[in-house]
């Protein structure tokens, strides 16, 4: 299989440095935007239809009380591209499954098929309580999964009756679209997250550990489904900060975390240390909240997990650093790269008319349905 690149919207707000100049997160940390740009409808729509044109086959679009709400942000977005989808993240505990089946059924239609879905049960116990969400860890998950046989029972074309610990419906249903039900993708690092993947959904992620970190859990997550009588395919969530030369995109990273205040540091540490998220738990131990040593890997680099929440890593260095990495990544099965950089709009194109181009040069990226060869452009 070709792997498949996506996108990200900052729909937080976006700038030059690993946070912008409020408290903005990337996985529940931070209560305002980066305010360097505002995450405007015109703002976004330059992402978007950057990223469209650089070949990008989706966006992802966060989901949390510090950013803006997804589903709206994306219906907007469809209105200024033609052929992007758009990953929508979403908290399973916070809408009816029958809802959620209905909206994406609504949203393949207004945009002709151009929805695929993030499901995040939430690993912040704090942000799950804004929400009234009162339920442990576990509990969380044991609802997904419930919410995600309701979600597929009405996407099915029958009314679908169901009865759990979390969730009835009798004849639950959707219209349906002549696109069905967009592919289901999820990550988490539990025990208990592992198995809703296993038994539910469609691509299981990963946030950007090592390559031998990834083909373990890769590996542990094939005979998990298999023992479900199922397959999953893989993907992995990265920064990227690609540049001509190594030595420009490491003189870059370097200039971001120079930017880091110490105290802003152990702050935001402290805050993820609270959360009850394993992968969570995982992102810290790559940098152990220092400085030193941050290059964890060959181009894998740890600086944005000490000020972010979420993904973590970046892969930093040359174009053929970049693209080097990320084929090492899909040799191991992962076969969705869902990536951002700072800004997100100059990044695109850092990433799209380098490592991206790359790639597709070398046939591990095929353009998507409906886009120019981006590789026939010089």
């Amino acid at each position: 299989m070709a792997l498949h690149l996506h996108w990200y919207l900052p729909t937080n707000g976006d700038g030059r440095g690993i946070v912008g100049s409020g408290r903005a997160g990337d996985g529940g940390v931070g209560e305002t935007y980066a305010v360097e740009r505002a995450p405007s409808v015109e703002y976004l729509g330059q992402i978007a239809r950057s990223a469209e044109q650089l070949g990008f086959e989706a966006v992802l679009t966060p989901t949390g009380s510090w950013c803006e709400d997804a589903w709206l942000t994306t219906a907007a977005l469809s209105q200024v591209t033609s052929r992007l989808k758009f990953l929508v993240a979403f908290r399973p505990g916070f809408i009816s499954p029958t809802l959620a089946a209905q909206q994406a059924q609504t949203f393949q239609r207004l945009t002709g098929g151009r929805l695929l879905l993030n499901v995040v049960t939430g690993g912040d116990p704090s942000e799950q309580r804004r929400f009234g969400d009162f339920l442990a860890h576990d509990e969380r998950y044991a609802r997904t999964a419930e919410f995600l046989q309701v979600l597929r029972g009405a996407s099915g074309g029958e009314p679908f009756d169901f009865t759990g610990e979390h969730y009835r419906v009798e004849g639950a249903t959707a219209a349906q679209s002549r696109w069905g039900l967009p592919p289901l993708f999820f990550g988490g690092a539990s025990p208990a997250a592992e198995d809703v993947a296993a038994q539910h959904v469609d691509v299981y992620l990963a946030w950007g550990e090592t390559p031998p970190q990834i083909k373990e859990r890769l590996d542990r997550m094939r005979d998990k489904a298999a023992v479900a009588g199922r397959e999953l395919t893989f993907g992995i969530r990265l920064h990227v900060l690609g540049r001509d030369t190594a030595q420009e995109a490491w003189d870059e990273a370097q200039r971001m975390v120079d930017q880091l205040d110490p105290a802003r540091v152990a702050e935001v540490q402290a805050q993820l240390a609270a959360m009850d998220s394993v992968g969570q738990r995982r992102m810290q131990t790559l940098h152990g909240g220092s400085r030193d040593e941050l290059e964890i890997y060959p181009n894998l680099w740890a600086g944005y997990g000490l000020v972010r929440g979420g993904a973590g890593t970046a892969l930093v260095g040359s174009h053929e650093d970049v693209a080097e990495r990320l084929e090492e990544y899909h040799a191991l099965g992962i076969d969705h790269a869902i990536l951002s950089g700072q800004p997100h709009l100059e990044e695109a194109y850092w990433f799209g008319e380098g490592a991206g181009r790359l790639l597709r040069q070398r046939g591990v990226v095929a353009d998507p349905v409906g886009a120019p060869a981006v590789s026939s452009y010089g």
